[in-house]
């Protein structure tokens, strides 16, 4: 059959040998499936080109065989505008410098012989598929990236309010080419381009008319009039391809406006006072936000949030005629008195009298509380130490067994110092803005030299005592006795169920109980795991030559979560144990003197005496 076609065809090119070839007689070859450069007559006759001939854009095919083979087809013969267009494009720039996926016609468009208007629902540049055609390279990781660019612009569109719009039937919606342009997409630090900073506001008010004009009379609108490349355009606030429902927008300031007004650099080049965020974060409305408020003001509830105006400006919402209306808007019935007064008086203002008695009542009461809460712990440690010994007098005003010597008592008491000062510098730095955060003022590097003494000091003392419990016999002894037997898991079993009233009888404990060996050797377990974690973030580069860099991470998260677990451990474990077990309350002071009343002891540790018969 195929012989039988090109046969024909060598007999109408005979036929036509100084004519143009017709349209049937291209598709005499052309028409048919596995043809090389194959042509759907139907698609062609759907198409936006089927009125033409094929010699309109082949213009250089005059017979059969195309010998020469036929020039690509120019498309500016009859698009001229969109061509040179596209000539000045970064599509055009890719395709220029051997970019394999640069956009050229036929990538946006469709092959030429089966393009479909814009208003057909089919077409690949209809207003619906736009973003479905632009994805096909922009929407690509693998495509982008060769570009040195991102996928993600294509993929946050898609869950926008404009992309939302358009997936359920908008036709209205912005799509890609009514930001980006057709044929002319420019960079965005081209002055042409469409998203050049200062023609973003005109592309946005080509569908939102209304907020542009009113955009343009604000005090950022006049800014940028001015050619002031700080002033926030509508993608400042807005976000590009991520822009949602304004009642979704987290419109706080920490979202928007403080990316600008929380900052020095207005202040220092253009006088913007720049404690207005801080002193709405600490009021009433800036507060509730941070619970969770959608109903407490934040910045656009009095300074609009498009024809923002200055307070001088009679048509401001802010301006002092005006404030009555707009903080009714909230406050129903709130009176002109309800006006009067700083709105955004910071900590230490004192321009104004009112400003200045709030500054000097918030001073006084400072003074008032340290006075008051100082002398109240002074005097409340007073009684409490007076009694505390009176009652360690009493305990031990019988007989007494030594808990403690002197020298685990020193160890215990360097170990817990230093515990104490790892734990204040070390959380100092994960959490910079708490009260012991301060402690360390704006000094990082007193905090990191605190630290890293505390840490030397806490390994030495482990090493010490692991020296003292191997070789010492009463550190031999203590390890023996401290060693973890079968019977502990039963005991651990039975004191719960003693105090959840299941036993009737309370197990009984040698010279150590379950609870203290577990304390002992999690101690023992923490300290070799904060010792290395820590040496391997102190030394990282040194470390980083022998291990991956990921180590250190790792090291990282396990010191801090490490750390974590022994706080709490202390907080909840331990000191129940030495303070607020009735038993011992206010203290145990076997820290201090090394004694335990001989009664206690007996009742807390029965066993005591056997285990060292025992051995």
């Amino acid at each position: 059959m195929r012989k039988l076609i090109i046969a024909a065809a060598f007999v109408f090119a005979a036929a036509s040998a100084n004519a143009q070839m017709t349209n049937a007689e291209c598709l005499a070859c052309h028409d048919t499936p596995g043809m090389p450069q194959h042509v759907d007559a139907k698609k062609l006759a759907a198409s936006v080109h089927a009125p033409l001939d094929c010699t309109n854009c082949h213009a250089d095919v005059k017979a059969y065989p195309h010998d020469p083979a036929p020039k690509p087809v120019d498309c500016a013969s009859c698009h001229a505008d969109s061509v040179a267009a596209w000539d000045n494009s970064l599509h055009a720039k890719a395709v220029k410098s051997g970019v394999a996926r640069g956009a050229k016609c036929a990538d946006c468009h469709g092959p030429a012989h089966e393009i479909l208007p814009s208003s057909d629902p089919k077409s690949k540049t209809s207003h619906a598929n736009i973003p479905a055609t632009c994805s096909t390279c922009h929407g690509q990781k693998f495509v982008m990236s060769k570009a040195g660019l991102s996928a993600q612009a294509a993929i946050s569109y898609q869950t926008s309010i404009h992309g939302r719009a358009v997936a359920n039937g908008s036709a209205k919606a912005a799509v890609c080419t009514d930001c980006h342009d057709h044929h002319a997409v420019r960079p965005a630090n081209d002055p042409l381009s469409k998203i050049f900073k200062f023609n973003v506001a005109r592309t946005c008010g080509a569908c939102h008319a209304t907020i542009a004009a009113h955009y343009a009379e604000s005090v950022h609108g006049k800014a940028l009039a001015r050619g002031n490349w700080n002033a926030p355009v509508c993608t400042d606030c807005h976000g590009i391809h991520t822009i949602s429902r304004a009642a979704d927008q987290v419109r706080g300031p920490r979202s928007s406006c403080a990316r600008c007004h929380d900052g020095v650099r207005l202040t220092q080049e253009f006088g913007v006072a720049g404690t207005r965020v801080a002193s709405y974060e600490s009021s009433y409305h800036g507060l509730a936000r941070k619970l969770g408020s959608t109903t407490a003001a934040d910045c656009a509830s009095c300074h609009t949030a498009h024809d923002v105006l200055p307070s001088s400006d009679p048509r401001s919402a802010i301006h002092p005629k005006n404030l009555q209306k707009t903080c009714g808007k909230c406050h129903d019935g709130a009176a002109i008195n309800f006006t009067r007064g700083k709105v955004h008086r910071a900590s230490g203002d004192v321009s104004d009298t009112p400003s200045l008695i709030v500054t000097w009542i918030r001073r006084i009461y400072i003074v008032l509380i340290l006075a008051t809460v100082g002398f109240m712990v002074l005097h409340n440690i007073l009684i409490w130490w007076k009694k505390a010994v009176a009652a360690r007098k009493g305990r031990n005003a019988g007989r007494t067994v030594e808990r403690m010597n002197l020298n685990q008592r020193i160890q215990h008491a360097v170990m817990g110092l230093s515990f104490v000062v790892l734990v204040i510098s070390g959380f100092a730095l994960a959490w910079p803005n708490s009260w012991f955060g301060m402690l360390f003022g704006p000094s990082e590097q007193l905090r990191r030299v605190v630290h890293r003494i505390a840490a030397v000091v806490m390994m030495a003392i482990g090493l010490y005592h692991l020296a003292y419990m191997v070789f010492t016999r009463e550190g031999r002894k203590g390890l023996r006795d401290l060693w973890f037997r079968f019977s502990d898991a039963g005991n651990a079993a039975g004191t719960v169920g003693y105090y959840l009233g299941v036993k009737k009888t309370k197990p009984q404990f040698a010279r150590f109980s379950y609870a203290e060996k577990v304390e002992y050797w999690a101690g023992m377990w923490g300290t070799v795991v904060m010792a290395l974690t820590g040496l391997m973030i102190w030394y990282a580069v040194e470390v980083a030559r022998w291990i991956p860099r990921w180590w250190i991470d790792v090291a990282t998260t396990v010191h801090y979560y490490e750390a974590i677990l022994a706080t709490l451990a202390i907080l909840v474990w331990h000191f129940y144990h030495v303070i607020f077990d009735p038993d011992v309350y206010p203290m145990n002071w076997a820290w201090f003197d090394g004694k335990m009343p001989e009664e206690l002891y007996k009742e807390e540790h029965p066993l005591a005496d056997e285990e060292g018969k025992d051995e």
